[in-house]
Formats: C-alpha cells, sequence, structure tokens
C-alpha cells in the first residue's frame, strides 16, 4: 500500500506523536504506557488487554489509554495485508494543567476507552495536535499546548478524563530516567546518585514493586526498540546503538527474550518457524 510511512517525532514539554506501521500479526506482553495516549487506527485490529479486560479497535476506530500501567497488546494486519496506528502521546505536564484547570471534568479513567469512529471534528483536533508536535518551527508553543488541550476537551465532553498519578513509584522515576537516556551506561550507583538514596534502600524498593534494575532498564531498552522499529526505517543495527547495544546481535538475541520474535518480524521479515 502506497504512502504508508513510518514517523515519530517529540516536542519536549509537549508530546509526542508516531505512525506506526507493522507488517506482520505481533502479539507483545506487558507493554507500560507511561503517559496517557490516544491512538487513531488507520489499517488492520488492534487488541489491549489488562487482567480480565480487554478492548479492541477496528480500522476509523480510536482508543485512549490511561498511564502508568502495562498491557498485553495484538496487533492484527488488514486485508490488504498492513497495520497502522497514528499516536499520540501528552507530555505529563500538559494533562497535569489541564486536570487544575478543570478539576470538575469527571472521574478518572483507567485502562482504556474505545471511540468508535470518532466525529471528523474530533479527528480534525487530533490532526492539529499532531501536526503542532511534528512541526516546532511552524506552531508555537502556545498554540501547540492549546492543540493538545483541545483534545483533551474533546475527550472529556465524551466522559473520557485522562490523568496522571501524583506520586511516581520507584519505578515510575527510573523508567523516565532510563527513557531519557536509553544509550547511556547506566549504573546502580549513577542511579542512586540522581535519586539521593542508598542503594539498599533502592534495592529493597523495587523489589516491593516486582522489579530489579536490571530488569528495569533491559525492559525500557526493550520497548523503546519497540518503538523505533514501528515507528522509523532505521536499520536494527542502529536502534541496538540507540538503547545502549553495541552488538546487533546481542541486540536481537535479547529482544527476541523480551518479545519472542526476531527485530525484524515487526517490520515483515520472519524466518520459517519464528
Amino acid at each position: 500500500m502506497r504512502g504508508v510511512t513510518r514517523s515519530l517525532d517529540v516536542r519536549p514539554g509537549v508530546g509526542l506523536t508516531a505512525n506506526v506501521v507493522q507488517r506482520s500479526a505481533l502479539r507483545f506482553s506487558n507493554v507500560v504506557v507511561d503517559s496517557p495516549a490516544l491512538i487513531l487506527l488507520k489499517h488492520g485490529t488492534k487488541s489491549l488487554q489488562s487482567g480480565s479486560r480487554q478492548w479492541t479497535i477496528q480500522g476509523g476506530d480510536a482508543i485512549a489509554i490511561a498511564g502508568g500501567q502495562s498491557l498485553d497488546v495484538s496487533n492484527h494486519l488488514s486485508s490488504a495485508g498492513l497495520f497502522e496506528a497514528r499516536w499520540l502521546v501528552w507530555d505529563k505536564a500538559v494533562v497535569q494543567r489541564f486536570e487544575e484547570a478543570f478539576p470538575a471534568a469527571g472521574r478518572a479513567m483507567t485502562g482504556a476507552v474505545v471511540l468508535k469512529q470518532p466525529s471528523s471534528e474530533f479527528l480534525a483536533a487530533t490532526e492539529r495536535a499532531i501536526s503542532a508536535v511534528c512541526c516546532p518551527s511552524d506552531v508555537p508553543e502556545p498554540v501547540a499546548l492549546h492543540r493538545l488541550t483541545e483534545v483533551l476537551v474533546w475527550l472529556s465532553l465524551a466522559g473520557v478524563k485522562l490523568s496522571v498519578p501524583r506520586a511516581l513509584s520507584t519505578s515510575a522515576k527510573l523508567r523516565g530516567l532510563f527513557a531519557g537516556a536509553p544509550s547511556e551506561a547506566w549504573t546502580i550507583s549513577n542511579v542512586t546518585a540522581r535519586l539521593a538514596m542508598s542503594e539498599a534502600t533502592l534495592r529493597r524498593r523495587l523489589s516491593a514493586e516486582g522489579t530489579s534494575f536490571v530488569d528495569l532498564l533491559a525492559d525500557v531498552r526493550m520497548s523503546l526498540a519497540m518503538t523505533l522499529l514501528q515507528s522509523t526505517d532505521r536499520a536494527v543495527a542502529r536502534i541496538a546503538l540507540d538503547v545502549g547495544y553495541e552488538s546487533a546481535s546481542r541486540f536481537a538475541i535479547r529482544f527476541r527474550e523480551r518479545f519472542g520474535f526476531a527485530p525484524t518480524a515487526i517490520r515483515g521479515h520472519r524466518r520459517s518457524g519464528t
């Protein structure tokens, strides 16, 4: 299908947008969504699951996702053999300011909410917000913030209120650090220095949250790699470097251990038996 391109744009203090393209049907387990997000599905089918709750959308639908949760994600191809989805992710500060400005906007959602065939006005507002993230030279920051807030207003009118947790867990704080510089040679000592806590305290808190320093770092790197594979055309070797692996082969092994398939499978290159 012509005209389908991957893209990834980040505007600090405003948000992130990505055009995700897959040419294989794949399932991703325990994917952490750190910040509130909206997905517009263009082609294919997408299913999300959290415990006993499940949400499914088809091409033309949208889904709002609360931040700070882990989901199992399945992406299935359309009849034309394509999966394509547009993501809009708010900077947490934008959502916090909206909450403060509109405290009576309703109860904060958990999990996800499906928006079946949203209106043309809602879609137009979302496209304006996406453009504000993609084109910082054309859209001044105050206008960009207004555009992303406008989508939050549209969602609130549909009974969907996104929010962010006021107190971050230790795991969430570390995920933010790692995601900001995934290729950095992170050690527990330089992390504890930044967080102003002892190594013993950090290990104890992470253990109480069901993870460890090594596992958390690896998961952040693999999750970012998954995003880069879905939303950019960078070579696998380049993505390996971007997330802190000098060896592309070691990266591929770690990626397969995490997700159950090779990095190239996302782009439709699968060996028989995988």
